[in-house]
């Protein structure tokens, strides 16, 4: 049943905590790194964020290839959470920022990613267990 969960709603909830209920600015500094050049590096609430939705994107497009029962419910909750995502971002005047722009691109990948690595493993298994054509 985990695995029919989207993941993705965990980084729309993160956001809207972190804008909604806590007050903190999504540019508020974390931390700083000064770097060989010089330079300094600013590692803020919106990176934090948004490196959270891609460390699950990973399991999400980890669990894209695994096939069986569920997997059709498991595309339809990510396309929800991308149409959700989406109507926010286009409705809620706190949801227009890059940051939450940039979520919703993860959403379409997750989307995106769950539909095409899906359809690649049928074909690859309906071709190899397929229809007793060929030498084995």
């Amino acid at each position: 049943m985990l695995f029919l969960f989207p993941l993705m709603i965990l980084v729309l909830i993160t956001y809207n905590v972190v804008v909604f209920f806590t007050g903190i600015s999504l540019n508020a500094e974390l931390f700083s790194v000064t770097m060989v050049s010089d330079a300094v590096w600013v590692f803020t609430v919106s990176d934090l964020i948004l490196l959270f939705g891609l460390f699950l994107l990973f399991f999400e497009v980890l669990k894209a290839t695994r096939t069986g029962p569920g997997i059709s419910l498991d595309h339809l909750l990510s396309t929800l959470v991308f149409v959700a995502a989406l109507i926010e971002f286009i409705l809620i005047g706190k949801a227009a920022t890059s940051t939450f722009f940039l979520i919703v691109v993860l959403c379409f990948v997750d989307m995106t990613a769950g539909f095409s690595v899906s359809i690649s493993s049928a074909r690859r298994d309906f071709s190899v267990g397929g229809g007793g054509h060929g030498p084995y």
